[in-house]
């Protein structure tokens, strides 16, 4: 190391610092690209355990979470209910297939996941209070309705903040292809916030520049000698939080598993099996971190707002996800990984079983579907029941806070354990809901 560089420092002005590191201080630019929403997080204090769990102990059915999210409010009609008796204005042109599961059928645009379907099992009686993007998004990502004064965490924060990382040098929890609205670390710590990936195919962002080489360790020397100055000077949690987070982002990139997040490596067969296009890489990038022990992992597919064209772009976008699904699911079962991995896909709200004069549909809380495979979960069944044309649920009425509750319950964590907020509020990890319990093997 070339002490120099730091003597040469003292003659530096910290704005003349500040506006070099701005545009070649890797150790300043990391963070904010690797970890975009996190730093919001940091200025947030430590979340407070406050009661102890009553559930604790009870062994959990996975370890893992691959949460995949269809944004935009997904058609229960068009995918996961349909009703081929109920006719051309609700079913449209759309025919519904048989499956590998006894008596339980799904749309014609999913033949490949047909085929899988006695490891799945679907949820027919989802409902919502939230119809509008925004609000429906956050209130599946968190179980809590959107307030101006508040994030709530998302259900990766929960499970990393009672069970902690498994690998210490990869994130605990990662976001692929969009953004998560409530699915962030909310009021907790920084520490159990996602890193988000834009695009599965480029990795993590800035992760090669300068990296082991002596001119990136003289800057970091330079960086940590203001930090020291700094620290020193005002102590608080915020600044350690960013300080760790650094040093975490450091960490990663100049470990080996860095390479997990690296689809070069993967023969190119089995990225074909997932499909070339970005949900089925990031799909396959879930696959690779779980095996790598990251805990969570969350895959968004957006488009799914069809008020226009409907028939058109959901033929499109299940084409996509059943290719997608269909080889997540068959590869973690080949890697023995998908009985230790819940895999759930689910969406903010459905859409209305009557066509409009548009040919599309519009949102529709009142019913919409979701899945969930793997993980302790027995296949081949669907719970929940709309009417004959999908406007009501019948049977098995569940919650955004009620599926949120299931997925803790299959990781094992505690319903009843309160965390307080800064602000001293007490908060669970699904609210309210109430586990289906019935559907673990």
């Amino acid at each position: 190391m070339d002490d120099s560089f730091l003597r040469k420092s003292d003659e530096l002005s910290r704005r003349r610092f500040m506006g070099y590191a701005s545009k070649s201080l890797l150790g300043v630019s990391v963070i904010p690209t690797m970890l975009p929403l996190a730093g919001r997080a940091a200025g947030k204090p430590e979340a407070i355990q406050v009661s102890p769990s009553q559930t604790s102990g009870r062994k959990p059915t996975a370890r893992n979470i691959i949460y995949l999210y269809m944004s935009g409010g997904m058609t229960h009609v068009d995918t996961f209910d349909p009703k081929p008796e109920a006719g051309e204005k609700v079913a449209g042109p759309v025919k519904a297939i048989s499956t590998k599961a006894d008596g339980v059928m799904i749309s014609e645009y999913f033949p490949m996941l047909a085929k899988q379907m006695d490891k799945v099992c679907l949820f027919r009686g989802l409902t919502t209070t939230q119809g509008a993007h925004e609000q429906g998004n956050y209130f599946m990502h968190s179980s809590y309705t959107m307030r101006g004064t508040i994030q709530h965490p998302g259900i990766g924060a929960w499970l990393l903040r009672m069970e902690g990382k498994t690998n210490r040098t990869l994130p605990g929890s990662v976001c692929i292809g969009g953004g998560a609205n409530g699915g962030g670390a909310g009021f907790m710590e920084s520490k159990y916030a996602p890193l988000y990936i834009g695009s599965p195919n480029d990795g993590v962002p800035n992760s090669r520049a300068l990296t082991g080489t002596r001119e990136f360790d003289d800057r970091r020397m330079l960086a940590e000698k203001f930090d020291m100055a700094f620290h020193s000077k005002y102590d608080v949690k915020r600044v350690r939080a960013y300080s760790d987070m650094y040093d975490d982002a450091v960490r990663l990139m100049r470990s080996e598993d860095l390479k997990a997040f690296n689809l070069n490596l993967e023969d190119q067969k089995v990225r074909d099996e997932y499909g070339t296009d970005g949900f089925g890489q990031g799909c396959l990038l879930a696959r690779r971190l779980i095996e790598n022990d990251v805990r969570h992992v969350e895959v968004t597919l957006g488009g799914w707002d069809t008020h226009n064209n409907n028939f058109q772009a959901v033929q499109g976008l299940a084409g996509r996800l059943d290719q997608g699904l269909s080889a997540l699911l068959n590869d973690l079962d080949r890697r023995g990984l998908l009985s230790e991995t819940l895999v759930v896909l689910t969406t903010e709200f459905g859409r209305t079983p009557y066509v409009n004069e548009n040919d599309g549909r519009d949102h529709f809380p009142k019913a919409f579907s979701g899945l969930m495979a793997g993980g302790g979960i027995a296949g081949g069944q669907a719970h929940g029941k709309t009417n004959e044309h999908a406007t009501d649920v019948v049977d098995g009425k569940m919650s955004p806070p009620d599926f949120n509750a299931t997925i803790a319950y299959g990781l094992g964590l505690p319903l009843d354990e309160t965390i307080y907020s800064p602000s001293k509020r007490p908060f669970t990890v699904a609210d309210k809901g109430q586990p289906v319990t019935s559907v673990f093997g």
